[in-house]
């Protein structure tokens, strides 16, 4: 059984529809994949509606941002109750955070090149959670720099001057609202110290203590030693390993099915989640 457990659509900074999304998960042969965008759960009953046409298992799930000790993390919830008020309050939070700081992006960049907000609405669907992403496509589109890649290693880099933060909750108390809400809380690959600082093991740790069910170890951005640190971590917590793409259609270059996740830690996950795994 092949399982992807990270996946992003439209909905956040994927490039694919939920739908098309799914259809790209059958093409490349995979039994499950969840459906992971950020902050928000808008995607969940498209996706669903396509598992009878393809075939492939939907785990309905987000990435919730959140920080620990000042370091943006993010923290994949599974099958929780979308309508509980705590996280989805948090959630809610966050996205309106991530809008704001997103305008403010755009008018520290229109200071030095010629973009403006109309520009990145005009790259992304109806309902979408703004993200750096959107900013970077506009970026691309204006002819201003060549891709996403090209953009995050630039302009959108937090060393270009026009990083803005913005409000995430504690990543302490998003694992205790995920597990409330009846949802799995899984750390989103917690070595990518590409993207910037990671997390030390005593934080880990403290997310354990919290309800954290496993880490993301099988990700493109953990080298094979990130890995075996990772694994040997989890092993001493006594935590579950996953593995995943995250996926974003064109927007990364992450192929669907690159990593995968057991069959008895997705068992695990449903026995553990309040939302049932939609199968055809």
């Amino acid at each position: 059984m092949r399982i992807d457990l990270h996946t992003h659509s439209n909905v956040s900074d994927g490039t694919e529809s939920p739908a098309v999304l799914m259809a790209s998960a059958a093409a490349a042969g995979l039994d499950v994949v969840a459906l992971t965008d950020h902050d928000t759960t808008a995607g969940w009953a498209e996706a669903a509606a396509a598992v009878p046409g393809t075939g492939v298992a939907l785990v309905r799930g987000t990435e919730v941002s959140a920080l620990v000790g000042g370091v943006s993390v993010h923290l994949l919830s599974y099958l929780h109750d979308p309508e509980h008020p705590e996280l989805a309050g948090m959630i809610a939070r966050t996205r309106d955070a991530r809008q704001h700081r997103g305008r403010a992006i755009v008018e520290l960049l229109a200071e030095d090149y010629p973009i403006s907000w109309a520009d990145v609405a005009a790259v992304q669907q109806p309902g979408t959670v703004v993200g750096r992403p959107h900013i970077a496509d506009a970026l691309v589109a204006l002819g201003i720099v060549p891709d996403r890649t090209a953009a995050f290693d630039t302009l959108l880099s937090a060393r270009a001057g026009y990083y803005v933060p913005y409000y995430a909750p504690d990543a302490v108390d998003v694992v205790r609202a995920i597990r409330a809400a009846g949802g799995v809380p899984v750390f989103a690959h917690p070595g990518a110290d590409g993207r910037g600082r990671v997390v030390a093991d005593r934080v880990i740790e403290e997310l354990v203590d919290g309800g954290l069910f496993a880490l993301e170890v099988r990700h493109r951005d953990h080298d094979d030693a990130q890995r075996a640190r990772l694994t040997a971590l989890a092993d001493r917590l006594g935590v579950a390993v996953t593995g995943s793409s995250d996926y974003h259609g064109a927007g990364k270059p992450n192929r669907l099915g690159e990593n995968l996740t057991a069959p008895d830690v997705l068992g695990r996950i449903e026995s553990e989640g309040r939302t049932p795994v939609v199968r055809a």
